[in-house]
C-alpha cells in the first residue's frame, strides 16, 4: 500500500504511480499523468520560426531546427514587411498578428510549419482596438492568445483569442491588469504568461507578470514579478518552465535571463545571461529542452542566434545566425511549452 506524502511537492516535481504504472508531473495544483511523445513523434521535428523583422527584407520568414545548431533558412514571405506583431503556434500552425508596415494593422496570417511557402491570411484582429503592434503572443494546441499592444495613440489593456486548426477574426477574451506593450508572452498547455512591457506615452517598464488560463475566457490575474522591470524582451517556454530574454530598463539594455515555474505562482529567478545587453526584440522559441533566441539590438542589429537548455541554469551557448540581422522580429515554435 501507497501512503501519500507529508510534504506537499513543488509544482514540477515528478513521481512513478505504481498503482497506473505511469510516469506523473505535479502542476501545482495535482498529480496529472505525462504523454508519452514529444515534438519529434509530432511533427518531425521542433521547428522554430522568425518572422519579419528591421531593417532589412522584413518580410522574409526564417526557420531552424532546435534540436540541432546552425544557421537560419528561408521560409517564405509575409504578406507585407511588417515588424512588432505578436506570434504564436500549435504543432501544425504559426499565426503573426497585427504590427507594423509602417501603418499600425490588424491582420493575422499563417504557415503551415512543417513545410516552406509564403503566409496566408488567416482574419483581423477583431475585438476592441484591433490595430496594433507590440503585442505579446502565446497560446495552446488549440488556442492562440493575443495580448496587449500599442494603438498608435494608446497602450491596450486587452486580450484576443483565435482558434489556430481554424480562420478567422479573433475574439475578446478578458482583460491584462495593466496596459501594456512590447512585453514578452510564453505558456503551458493550461496557462499563458504575460511577462513585463511598458505603458505608452508614459514609457514606464513594468516588472509584473500575468496569467490566464488558456481554455476559459476572463481577466489575467497577478504571477509574480520579473528581477528587472524591462520592455522589448521575449520569452519562451517549455511545459514547466518559461524563460525571458533580455529587453531595456530605460535607458539601459539587459542581458539577463529569468525563469519562472509556469503552474506555481511567485517571482522570476535569476537563469544566467545573453552574450550582449539586448533588446528589441529578440526572437524567442522553444523545444521540450532547449530555449533559442535570435536577433535583437545592442545597439547594432544582430544576426546571432543563441540558446540554452531550459531545465538547467547558466549562460548562453551559440547556436548559428539569421539569414540577416534583424530587430522587432518575432518568434515561434511547433514544440514549446504550450503543446
Amino acid at each position: 500500500m501507497e501512503y501519500p506524502s507529508l510534504d506537499k511537492p513543488t509544482a514540477g516535481a515528478t513521481r512513478f504511480n505504481t498503482d497506473s504504472s505511469q510516469l506523473e508531473i505535479y502542476d501545482g495544483n495535482q498529480w496529472t499523468g505525462i504523454l508519452a511523445t514529444s515534438a519529434e513523434q509530432q511533427t518531425g521535428g521542433g521547428r522554430g520560426i522568425f518572422w519579419g523583422g528591421a531593417p532589412s527584407s522584413n518580410n522574409v520568414i526564417q526557420y531552424i531546427t532546435i534540436s540541432t545548431a546552425g544557421n537560419a533558412i528561408d521560409f517564405g514571405d509575409m504578406a507585407g514587411a511588417r515588424v512588432q506583431g505578436a506570434s504564436c503556434a500549435s504543432r501544425t500552425r504559426g499565426l503573426y498578428a497585427g504590427g507594423e508596415d509602417p501603418n499600425i494593422v490588424n491582420t493575422i496570417e499563417y504557415i503551415t510549419i512543417a513545410q516552406t511557402g509564403n503566409a496566408q491570411d488567416f482574419g483581423d484582429i477583431g475585438s476592441n482596438q484591433y490595430r496594433r503592434m507590440n503585442g505579446m503572443g502565446c497560446g495552446n494546441q488549440v488556442r492562440g492568445l493575443l495580448s496587449g499592444g500599442y494603438t498608435g495613440s494608446a497602450t491596450s489593456n486587452h486580450i484576443d483569442y483565435v482558434t489556430i486548426a481554424s480562420t478567422g477574426n479573433s475574439l475578446d477574451f478578458g482583460d491584462l491588469t495593466v496596459t501594456r506593450e512590447s512585453g514578452s508572452c510564453c505558456a503551458s498547455p493550461t496557462r499563458g504568461i504575460i511577462i513585463a512591457g511598458r505603458n505608452q506615452p508614459a514609457n514606464a517598464a513594468f516588472n509584473s507578470i500575468d496569467y490566464v488560463t488558456i481554455s476559459t475566457t476572463g481577466n489575467a490575474s497577478d504571477f509574480g514579478d520579473i528581477t528587472v522591470a524591462r520592455f522589448a524582451s521575449q520569452a519562451c517556454s517549455n511545459a514547466v518552465r518559461g524563460l525571458n530574454f533580455g529587453g531595456s530598463s530605460i535607458p539601459a539594455k539587459e542581458d539577463e535571463i529569468d525563469y519562472i515555474t509556469i503552474a506555481s505562482l511567485g517571482n522570476a529567478v535569476d537563469f544566467g545571461n545573453l552574450s550582449a545587453a539586448k533588446d528589441y526584440p529578440l526572437g524567442a522559441m522553444a523545444s521540450p529542452t532547449r530555449g533559442v533566441v535570435g536577433g535583437g539590438m545592442t545597439p547594432t542589429v544582430l544576426d546571432v542566434i543563441e540558446y540554452v537548455q531550459i531545465m538547467t541554469t547558466g549562460n548562453v551557448m551559440d547556436f548559428g545566425n539569421l539569414t540577416a540581422a534583424k530587430s522587432e522580429c518575432s518568434g515561434c515554435s511547433n514544440s514549446h511549452g504550450g503543446l
